[in-house]
């Protein structure tokens, strides 16, 4: 049973799933939360008083040991990153991230840290597995051998070697999740750094909105995914942390469905049909990838299952809110 009153740190509590989980975390009772990101406290997505909230650039060695001391528990959700259109054009930005998980599993060691989970990707995957959209569900052995995606697939499977050995050498109990396209309310929608639910969510919102009944679709939308709900993301992550699955895992839905499918479900949200056009030079990632949850069922008796409409109806619901009331604004 976790001790409310240890401390416990989030890295990247800026960020979309961060925030989430520090909410999470206060609504469960923890009281010694330690919130750390490199945004300004502006810029953050959810910030909250009772937590203390530190701005600090984690690639840099003392800004890890200072976010880490007296820390029990570690969530490093830190790294820069984004959808497909980021992570295809900024590889540089993403393989740097690396820096953050070593300067911090270095400080976790030092500092006696008990627990540290590290989020991984499914991009850490090989890619000759994912080039049919019906894919085969990729199983945790399909990371190797390694040929995961470039830039940001290799920055995360270095990293979970890095939790490895400082598990064996060190005794640090290192946790690590393979996400799978996490998704909900809170997160960013634009910009360039959206993901495919609140891009797709956004374009139909704009076509709602304009009166424009056209949509663009980056590749030629039969590629496939899966997309976890938020809440799903929070459960699978905190029972990890808490749990003695020592190596990386899958964590995610196991509900594929096509890029068009997912139109389709905003669409129906949003109750309009609109006039597609695809740009097949668009970043669009693999063509074909899916979560295989056969481990987590018989490890944690429990799989991600919200249900993909359920989950976009909110996120679709949340970034509606946003968008509307920057319009009243403007």
């Amino acid at each position: 049973m976790a001790n409310l009153n240890d401390k416990v740190v989030v890295c990247g509590a800026g960020g979309f799933i961060g925030g989430h989980l520090v909410s999470d975390l206060l609504a469960k009772g923890h009281k010694n939360i330690r919130a750390v990101d490199i945004k300004p406290f502006g810029e953050w997505y959810q910030r909250f008083p009772e937590a203390e909230n530190l701005q600090l650039d984690l690639q840099e060695k003392p800004a890890c040991y200072k976010s880490l001391k007296d820390a029990k528990n570690v969530y490093n959700l830190a790294a820069d990153m984004g959808g497909m259109g980021f992570i295809e054009n900024n590889r540089c930005l993403c393989m740097l991230s690396v820096l953050i998980n070593t300067h911090l599993c270095m400080a976790a060691k030092d500092c006696g840290v008990d627990r540290y989970f590290y989020a991984s990707s499914a991009c850490v995957y090989n890619a000759d597995k994912q080039r049919d959209p019906n894919v085969t569900a990729l199983i945790e052995e399909d990371a190797y051998p390694g040929q995961p995606e470039d830039g940001y697939g290799w920055e995360k499977l270095f990293s979970e070697r890095m939790c490895r050995h400082f598990r064996e050498d060190y005794g640090l109990k290192t946790r690590v999740a393979r996400y799978h396209n996490v998704y909900g309310p809170n997160g960013t929608y634009d910009g360039g750094r959206e993901k495919a639910p609140a891009a797709i969510s956004r374009k139909v919102i704009e076509a709602k909105l304009t009166g424009k009944h056209n949509i663009e679709i980056w590749g030629d939308g039969h590629q496939t995914r899966s997309f976890m709900y938020i809440t799903d993301c929070l459960k699978g992550t905190q029972n990890l942390l808490a749990g003695d699955i020592i190596e990386p895992i899958n964590l995610g839905s196991s509900e594929l469905v096509s890029i068009n499918q997912l139109v389709d479900i905003v669409e129906d949200i949003a109750g309009i049909k609109l006039k597609r056009s695809y740009n097949l030079k668009a970043p669009k990632g693999v063509n074909g990838r899916n979560s295989d949850n056969t481990l987590i069922k018989k490890l944690m008796g429990w799989e991600p299952d919200t249900k993909l409409r359920a989950g976009m109806e909110k996120t679709y619901r949340w970034i509606h809110d946003q968008m509307t009331s920057k319009r009243k604004s403007a």
